[in-house]
């Protein structure tokens, strides 16, 4: 009996410990929101929804990946961050890693209103390079890592259908030039060297209007 009485207790105890353990490690959603609205909606809006095209929509994006993007934004133990922007190393410098899992998760639960694509002289360019790519010049697919649909895939490849082309651009262009170095394998940095100025525009505008 003593014996029964024992395990009972160990057993509640550890049910105890893994219940605590699990609400642990759900994000506070609630504070998250109220950070989004005091902090990151002036850029992003509140809900995640930019209506700045240099800022990109956060709504709907894959939690991981937007978790991944914060902590490479802030700078830790004095070491430069791996993806440096002075306006969100600043922004991220007092968030826990609790507040950027609970950030990530919050617009990642928000509805995206997506952008179009804009510019119809471009889009059989910018859907052929998204479908096919151009092997003879070693350019993959874009829907090889982001999906037919641009819907990505967590943690590596962002979603990028509905998001503005004027952002995609920039990144496409930054990561050409070496200014933005935080991409697995280096592997956008070594495709994105290899297109032109139309290719990237065409490209970025055909995954704006891509559902």
């Amino acid at each position: 009996m003593i014996k029964r009485s024992l395990l009972l207790s160990l057993f509640l105890a550890t049910g105890a410990v893994q219940a605590q353990d699990k609400a642990a490690a759900q994000p506070d959603l609630a504070k998250a929101k109220q950070t989004a609205e005091q902090v990151c909606g002036a850029c992003h809006s509140a809900d995640g929804n930019s209506q700045i095209p240099v800022n990109p929509k956060l709504a709907g994006q894959h939690a991981e990946y937007l978790y991944k993007q914060l902590k490479n934004f802030k700078s830790e133990g004095g070491a430069p961050a791996e993806r440096a922007n002075p306006i969100m190393g600043g922004m991220v410098a007092g968030l826990s890693d609790a507040d950027m899992k609970g950030l990530a998760g919050y617009f990642a639960g928000q509805t995206l209103k997506p952008e179009s694509a804009k510019n119809k002289a471009s889009i059989e360019l910018g859907q052929k390079l998204w479908r096919a790519g151009d092997l003879k010049r070693g350019i993959p697919a874009c829907a090889a890592c982001h999906g037919p649909a641009g819907a990505g895939m967590p943690a590596q490849y962002p979603r990028l259908s509905g998001q503005f082309a004027d952002y995609t651009e920039a990144q496409l262009r930054a990561f050409r030039a070496g200014e933005r170095a935080n991409d697995p394998a280096k592997m956008m940095q070594t495709i994105a060297v290899k297109m032109t100025d139309p290719e990237i525009k065409a490209v970025a505008d055909y995954a704006a209007g891509l559902r």
